[in-house]
Order: C-alpha cells, then sequence, then structure tokens
C-alpha cells in the first residue's frame, strides 16, 4: 500500500490502550506522523442508542447482541477507510466520547460520537486500536488491508479479571452485572473477536504465573512481574531471535515462531521487535 496501516486488535480488557502507549513512544521517538483511529468510533450505536437496541434484542429473544458483532458496528464503514486511507491518505473519521473530559471540548454528552470529518492529509501511517482491526465476514475482510496486524490477547481468564476490575472499579458495575455482559458477548466473541489472531502478523499473549481458576472472585490483577508474555509470529522468517534473548533478559523460545518474556520486558520487547517494523514500512511507502 502507499500508506501503511498498523492496527492493533484485542477484545475489550486485553490491554489494547496499554499497547497503544508503546506506539506512541515509538511515533514521538521516530518522527512519526500517526493517525490514530479508536475502533470506538466505528461503533453503529452510541450510549444511549445502544441500551435502546440491547432492549430492542431481549425482547425479540437475541441474547447476543454485543459489540464484539457484526448488528452493533460499522464494519463496512472501517473497511472502506482502510482501503481509502491505503490507496490516498485519507478518508472519513469520527470520535467516540468516552467521559466529560473527552465531551467538554465538542459541547457534547459523553457517550456521543463527533460528526463525520475527512481525515488531515499528510500523515506517515494510520494506527488503529480496537476491537476489530482484523475482522473478516462474508461481506468485508478488514484483515487484508493491514499491513501490521498485532494481537494483543491475554489468557481469558486474565482478560475477564481485568475487564471485571475496570468494569467495577471505573465504571461502577456490579459482579453479577459484568458476568452478565461476558455471557452475553461470548457467542460474537467466538465468532468474531477469537478468529482475528490467526490472521495477526504478531501475538502478544501474557500468561499469568498466578491461580487465575475462578476469575469472578480474584481479588488482584495479576501483576507483570507475575506473567510471561508469550510472543507468537506469523512469519518468523527474519526475525533475529538470538538478538531478542540477548537483549531481554530471561527470555527464551518456546517454538520456532514463538518467544516467550518475562511480563515486565513486555514493553521493551514491543519496542525491539515493532521499532525496524515500523520504519521497514516506511522506507517501503517511499520506495513507492
Amino acid at each position: 500500500m502507499k500508506h501503511p496501516i498498523i492496527a492493533v486488535t484485542g477484545s475489550s480488557g486485553a490491554g489494547t490502550t496499554s499497547v497503544k502507549k508503546t506506539f506512541d513512544h515509538i511515533f514521538t521517538r521516530e518522527k512519526i506522523k500517526a493517525v490514530t483511529v479508536e475502533g470506538d468510533s466505528f461503533h453503529r450505536y452510541d450510549r444511549a442508542g445502544m441500551k435502546l437496541a440491547m432492549a430492542e434484542a431481549e425482547r425479540s429473544g437475541k441474547t447476543h447482541f454485543s459489540h464484539f458483532g457484526a448488528e452493533a458496528n460499522l464494519f463496512p464503514e472501517l473497511d472502506q477507510l482502510f482501503r481509502e486511507y491505503g490507496a490516498d491518505g485519507t478518508g472519513n473519521v469520527r470520535r467516540y466520547l468516552h467521559n466529560e473530559e473527552e465531551a467538554k471540548p465538542y459541547g457534547q454528552a459523553p457517550g456521543t460520537f463527533t460528526r463525520w470529518e475527512r481525515m488531515e492529509a499528510g500523515s506517515d501511517l494510520l494506527f488503529y486500536e480496537g476491537l476489530h482491526g482484523g475482522v473478516k465476514t462474508e461481506a468485508v475482510d478488514v484483515a487484508q488491508h493491514v499491513d501490521l496486524l498485532i494481537g494483543v490477547t491475554p489468557i481469558v481468564n486474565l482478560e475477564w479479571i481485568q475487564k471485571i476490575h475496570r468494569d467495577m472499579k471505573e465504571r461502577g458495575y456490579s459482579i453479577d452485572a459484568v458476568q452478565q455482559t461476558i455471557l452475553r458477548r461470548m457467542n460474537d466473541y467466538v465468532h468474531y473477536i477469537t478468529p482475528q489472531f490467526s490472521r495477526t502478523h504478531i501475538n502478544f499473549q501474557r500468561v499469568p504465573t498466578v491461580d487465575t481458576s475462578n476469575p469472578f472472585v480474584a481479588r488482584d490483577i495479576p501483576t507483570a512481574d507475575e506473567s510471561f508474555v508469550v510472543i507468537r509470529f506469523r512469519d518468523p522468517k527474519g526475525i533475529d531471535f538470538p538478538y531478542l534473548l540477548s537483549m531481554v533478559h530471561d527470555s527464551f523460545m518456546s517454538r520456532p515462531n514463538c518467544i516467550v518474556v518475562p511480563g515486565g520486558k513486555m514493553g521493551l520487547a514491543m519496542q525491539l521487535i515493532l521499532t525496524p517494523m515500523i520504519l521497514k514500512l516506511l522506507e517501503r511507502r517511499r520506495a513507492l
């Protein structure tokens, strides 16, 4: 593509926002002008509209309606953005305003969308972070447009622990409410979220070394130091594993395409792995 696209994809509570910070550091250090797109901006409904849509789905007997699935998202519009940006470096974007701080400059209520606008020209690459950077359905294939697709996928019990603690502490949900959300999303999780991780170029999967067998009673989120991160490369050709093993202490190879690093070294490993890949994408763009 003339204009590179990088996407970080993972489900709610997976930690994609934290990974975004690593990319921000790389973009700042390498003086890369990236336009950022949040997956939430391609939801079909705003906060109030989603509540109404969920209530209608329940009345109609649809027990699996969720933000993970096609009905609650604008997959064709996301596909069109990626297609158009790859060719021309532009496209239609908007923002989802999560809270008062984000909403205030626009004079809107939290939980609403800004209006659609044409993306500012002149960016070096598009960076997407959200639920569906590698989604593929019978109608659209978003993944085919992405030059570097990153999966962030902690083992499912850890993912649930992170979601439970976030939703209860930051959003005031009860444990029963979070459990119902997890159950409602499960069908879409299986059909729309997990298949993406077979399309990614690299997966970062955090695996705790403490007991997470019952995520619904876990008092604490396992820390980075209580975890390992399994990094899987779809194509290990060209990956300098001896260099990575020498730079990231206490790391080891588990398979020919997998390196395992201590949880606290995930950021360092991402910097070492992703920086040359991003620079190579930009070099390829300049050569076109």
